[in-house]
């Protein structure tokens, strides 16, 4: 779930040097996905001054028609979207597991707490900065905004470059029509839209007071906050190019221009 807020940055980032791949890193289109580089390849990436992103997402239930990934899936493919615009960055693999108390009760949701999150990024962080200079935390659950908030400032108080951003947009809350569309422009074969029904269709600031005390379950039974109806693939890649855009604008005013080294 990714709390609704003002509509996403969309148009082009003028300004942006895709440039080349750095030297000793292979031209492939798996070159940005540290899982698949060697070591000798992270390092030489790293040392033409990349940055790692980190997709942060859930696995928590979406409904009766979207997957558990869902979450997981839109960060991880925001952070490959970027690499693809940018050569200076390298994608971590997804980190699939967040804080999803307020979903407690849904099976197959698996949350380890804000606590443990915020742990587990802050010593990612640590990590990470002993071979990248600059590390963007991409977290795609809204549940996760505390926990990715306290690690952000306790890196950026070890004198960390470290940036934490969240897509936001306009409309229903939670496996309704955005986060439908999303999904069928992600991988519209793992949406079960036959099963697609409304559920809590209030406003979110009406049902945050019971949200906080009773979570998802205490107001929607399917788990579904909104409705999916109308969803569609092209809604879904609208969006998805507006986050894109937004995204890109951010990390280049925080990161500047793309610059790599020479090509091998």
């Amino acid at each position: 779930m990714t709390l609704p807020d003002h509509a996403a940055t969309g148009g082009d980032v003028p300004g942006l040097d895709h440039g080349p791949r750095p030297a000793g890193v292979p031209s492939s289109g798996h070159a940005s996905r540290l899982g698949d580089m060697t070591f000798p390849e992270a390092e030489a990436t790293a040392a033409a001054g990349a940055v790692l992103a980190v997709p942060v997402g859930s696995t928590e239930q979406h409904g009766p028609h979207l997957p558990l990934s869902t979450d997981a899936d839109l960060a991880d493919a925001l952070c490959r979207r970027l690499a693809e615009e940018r050569a200076d960055v390298v994608v971590a693999p997804v980190l699939a597991y967040g804080a999803s108390g307020e979903h407690a009760g849904f099976a197959g949701t698996l949350s380890i707490g804000t606590e443990a999150l915020a742990t587990l990024l802050i010593e990612l962080g640590r990590s990470a900065g002993e071979t990248f200079g600059r590390m963007l935390i991409v977290s795609a659950h809204g549940g996760n905004a505390e926990a990715v908030a306290r690690a952000a400032s306790k890196l950026r108080a070890e004198s960390r470059d470290v940036m934490a951003w969240t897509p936001r947009w306009t409309g229903d809350a939670h496996a309704g029509f955005v986060e439908t569309s999303l999904q069928l422009a992600l991988d519209g074969a793992r949406v079960r839209t036959e099963r697609a029904a409304a559920g809590a269709t209030e406003p979110l600031d009406e049902l945050m007071p019971v949200l906080r005390t009773g979570g998802v379950r205490a107001v929607s039974g399917n788990g579904v906050l909104g409705d999916p109806a109308g969803a569609t693939e092209a809604e879904g890649k609208r969006v998805l190019d507006d986050l894109t855009a937004g995204l890109l604008a951010v990390v280049a005013r925080w990161a500047g221009p793309a610059t790599t080294g020479a090509p091998s």
